[in-house]
């Protein structure tokens, strides 16, 4: 199902962004990749974790911006363009002391609250996480398949030691949750950003089109897949971890630069995830999650995730 027609900025036939999990993110093996998309006209959305490690990562680690040389490369990421997003406070588990406490220190650096955030996967303090992704019997699929897992995840549970909920509705506009593996996310999901009522702690939901490891993002962003994107005037919002996988020996992936290369030259609107967002919104207005939609989406979801092993 097409997405409602949307006029993109200034002409443009389509829109394409980013977010990018700061996972495994340094100044080495990251500023050369945001080099290169900087001096092509991409502008996109680079999460940062903004305190510093005092624990094992749960899955990865990265640098952070306690570290001075990140920290001003974050902000010069800013002054160029680019929006700084949320990805948790650090890379391991955070009460609620601290999640608001690496909130208060991204204010702090970056001047205001992040406008979009992506949970980091195995954290705790995740919000609708793992199970609660998913409602009735998409639960009880998503349980079958991973063997009964019960959901450890919290952020959304009042009461509960990392409970975060209402710090993320008073400060976070959109929250990242379904990944699909086609390059147009908003045919994938059409009615994207959407508030969900049975998960009132976010504001707005957003999906995102699969590309967290190099093989995936460069299958999506294949030349088909891009003319495609094109002749839809559709929207992309890529799932990637750009300083796991696209920076080799300090050097770019040629067929990544090759690809990004062939689409900055398309008519297209390259801008933050929040600001595609917001435009969304303004010519779409606002929408609310109903049952029969949640069901259907929540199923498409599944589908990519265990077929796929997938986000």
């Amino acid at each position: 199902m097409l997405p409602p027609s949307i006029q993109w900025p200034d002409g443009k036939k389509f829109a394409f962004t980013i977010f990018d999990d700061t996972d495994a993110s340094t100044v080495a093996n990251s500023a050369p990749v945001y080099a290169l998309l900087r001096d092509l006209g991409f502008r996109t959305t680079k999460s940062v974790w903004a305190l510093e490690a005092t624990e094992p990562p749960v899955v990865v680690g990265g640098a952070t911006c306690a570290e001075g040389d990140y920290r001003a490369w974050a902000l010069q990421l800013q002054a160029e363009g680019f929006e700084i997003g949320f990805h948790n406070a650090c890379c391991h588990h955070s009460k609620r002391e601290r999640t608001l406490a690496g909130l208060r220190r991204f204010e702090e650096i970056f001047g205001h609250p992040p406008r979009s955030m992506a949970n980091h996967t195995g954290c705790r303090e995740n919000l609708y996480w793992g199970a609660d992704r998913v409602t009735g019997l998409n639960r009880l699929i998503y349980q079958a398949a991973t063997l009964g897992r019960k959901s450890r995840f919290k952020g959304h549970v009042e009461g509960d030691e990392y409970f975060w909920g209402d710090i993320c509705k008073e400060r976070i506009t959109y929250a990242r949750n379904f990944v699909f593996p086609d390059i147009n996310t908003l045919r994938a999901c059409p009615l994207m950003p959407y508030y969900d009522p049975l998960r009132p702690w976010v504001n707005e939901w957003y999906a995102s089109s699969e590309g967290g490891v190099l093989t995936s993002f460069l299958e999506t962003l294949s030349e088909e897949n891009q003319d495609r994107l094109e002749a839809e005037g559709g929207a992309c919002v890529m799932y990637a971890h750009l300083g796991k996988f696209f920076r080799k020996d300090g050097v770019v992936s040629a067929r990544f630069r090759e690809l990004m290369e062939r689409l900055a030259s398309k008519n297209g609107w390259f801008a933050p995830v929040s600001a595609v967002l917001d435009h969304i919104v303004a010519q779409r207005g606002h929408h609310t999650l109903t049952d029969a939609e949640r069901r259907q989406l929540e199923r498409r979801w599944l589908l990519h995730k265990f077929t796929r092993g997938e986000s």
